[in-house]
């Protein structure tokens, strides 16, 4: 049987490029994120117990060029001058830390900064939610389904990593990531 590997640590990232190739466009944000320069590989969303939030750049100082790294990971791209570009991470964390938690990943057209960010976290929110056995009605607002989650004491704390971009006006490609990335001890 093999050995599973299980974050410790995960920082936040996010970041805009441009070029006049989509690749390269990606690239560039990637190099913004402060992400370029490792192979990721995109996991779902399960948020470890007991893992630690830690900022950027102690989490990068932690990666090796090259190296694997997991991340969950949205990114939006377009090649129309001022469309609106967003992509956005969302996080929900239990009461209890020896619980996981849920991160919740967006991408698309025309949603606001804000608008991107409520969006993950309620996502992310209402699958932790779930676990618990919570099943609420998704038309109900999410400030009302976040007042009932907290008196319910299950999900203690959400917060989101966006990053939105108007498409270059000359039609270079735009590009936007954000992401959860992973680290080992």
């Amino acid at each position: 049987m093999t050995a599973q590997i299980v974050p410790t640590e995960m920082f936040f990232t996010r970041g805009v490029g441009v070029h006049k190739h989509s690749l390269q466009s990606f690239e560039v944000a990637l190099r913004q994120a402060g992400i370029a320069a490792y192979n990721l590989v995109t996991v779902s969303s399960i948020f470890p117990p007991k893992c630690k939030i830690v900022s950027r750049a102690k989490g990068v100082a932690k990666l090796k060029p090259g190296g694997i790294v997991h991340c969950v990971l949205a990114e939006c791209r377009t090649n129309e001058p001022y469309r609106l570009a967003a992509a956005g991470i969302g996080l929900a964390l239990p009461a209890n830390r020896d619980d996981f938690g849920y991160i919740s990943e967006h991408h698309g057209f025309g949603l606001t900064h804000k608008h991107c960010g409520d969006h993950v976290e309620d996502m992310a929110a209402s699958m932790l939610a779930t676990t618990y056995g919570l099943d609420l009605d998704p038309e109900t607002a999410y400030d009302k389904r976040r007042e009932i989650y907290k008196s319910k004491k299950l999900v203690v704390k959400t917060q989101a990593t966006v990053q939105t971009a108007q498409g270059d006006k000359n039609g270079l490609w735009t590009t936007v990531v954000a992401a959860a990335v992973f680290v080992y001890d």
